[in-house]
């Protein structure tokens, strides 16, 4: 799913991964506190197998429920390349584009939601560890 990314102008200054509960914590200069599931990152991939190369061309991550970050690459000063188990590894991940998942996460994650339920996936709830 593609998202509008505009400059923050904030960098983060931590990120850690919990790899029990599949999350992503990234502390921002400006204060900010994301905690992101290793789920909703995958599926919001911003590469071009995910969101093509043109609008319209989007396709709909799913059964992604499980996944995790396997590996965390810097990418230069500005973004991050995950690894994830289900071997996807292309997409960057800029300070602002985390950013943007984190500050707007409750509207992105309903949005894929409602997505899944339109397509008629029915998501399975990710294991307890």
């Amino acid at each position: 799913m593609r998202v509008i990314v505009k400059p923050c102008n904030s960098l983060p200054t931590q990120i850690k991964l919990h790899q029990v509960s599949k999350i992503l914590e990234i502390h921002y200069d400006d204060g900010s506190l994301f905690e992101l599931p290793c789920e909703y990152l995958r599926v919001f991939t911003q590469s071009a197998d995910a969101v093509g190369h043109g609008p319209g061309q989007e396709v709909l991550q799913t059964g992604k429920e499980e996944v995790a970050i396997v590996a965390l690459e810097p990418v230069g000063n500005y973004a991050i390349r995950p690894t994830f188990s289900d071997g996807h590894d292309t997409g960057l991940y800029t300070w602002d584009l985390l950013y943007k998942l984190g500050s707007d996460y409750p509207c992105l994650w309903a949005g894929y939601l409602r997505k899944l339920e339109e397509a008629g996936y029915q998501r399975k709830q990710p294991l307890q560890n």
